[in-house]
């Protein structure tokens, strides 16, 4: 298929409400930003977010200028967006960083909290840096969570609970990862390329991370605006078909000179 163009890209973003009129309902976006404001640890997504974001209101100005949705305080149910040009705004920064890794041959750790979605994103993306003469990192082995183990599947680091590949918001996953590193005196990752806790345990770690967000998972937003996340992407991270990504991964790593 050929490499879609920005405005091609923009439609089918929300032909297939990747972007634009997304699932996720507003009264759903603001009772998250409303619970990470009150300091429900769940929604920082692995992040040390102190008193800087007690506000909901100042949590949803962020997302309107990062992500798109509705700045109307008053609109509290029914349909909320993601602006689809800030996807592509967001996916032609990472396909600069990336485009780095592969000038500086860079390691790169690849990590999903959403298999069901962006599974294969990660994992064309791993595939094309490594023949760009990246190192994909392997994560160390006998990894075990409260959650499940820890382990890689086509390149990408997943939790697995009860033999079947799990959702997961947390951070732990990705400290067990890192602090295993550290245990057998492997260098950390130089890029991160992952999302919900798993990018932002790996940012607040001090390490260069790029990733993907939901509009109701603000926390990696605002992680960016203070600079301790280099990218993130908005986007409904589990649509109808994960092929529908498709399209927006050629495009990314067409940018990044990847393809």
């Amino acid at each position: 298929m050929p490499i879609p163009s920005r405005a091609a890209l923009v439609d089918h973003l929300v032909r297939t409400r990747i972007a634009g009129d997304v699932a996720t309902p507003r009264d759903n976006n603001l009772s998250h930003y409303r619970k990470l404001a009150n300091g429900d640890r769940h929604y920082w997504l692995g992040l040390e977010l102190g008193d800087r974001w007690t506000d909901e209101q100042d949590v949803l100005a962020v997302m309107a200028e990062r992500c798109g949705v509705s700045d109307d305080p008053a609109h509290r149910h029914g349909q909320d967006t993601i602006d689809p040009e800030l996807t592509v705004d967001a996916l032609d920064r990472m396909a600069a960083r990336l485009r780095k890794a592969a000038a500086d041959s860079e390691r790169v750790l690849f990590a999903t909290g959403h298999p069901g979605g962006l599974l294969d994103v990660h994992r064309r993306t791993a595939e094309a840096l490594r023949a760009a003469g990246c190192e994909i990192l392997r994560i160390p082995s006998g990894l075990v969570t409260e959650e499940g183990m820890v382990f890689q599947f086509a390149d990408v680091a997943v939790l697995e609970h009860g033999a079947t590949l799990w959702h997961t918001h947390s951070p732990i996953p990705m400290a067990a990862i890192l602090d295993g590193y550290e245990r057998q005196g492997t260098p950390r990752p130089d890029l991160v390329v992952a999302d919900h806790g798993w990018a932002g345990c790996a940012g607040q770690r001090g390490i260069d991370t790029v990733g993907y967000a939901d509009s109701n998972d603000p926390a990696l937003f605002l992680a960016e605006a203070e600079g301790t996340l280099q990218v993130t992407v908005p986007l409904d991270d589990h649509v109808t078909d994960p092929r529908f990504y498709d399209p927006m991964t050629d495009y990314l790593l067409d940018a990044a000179g990847l393809l």
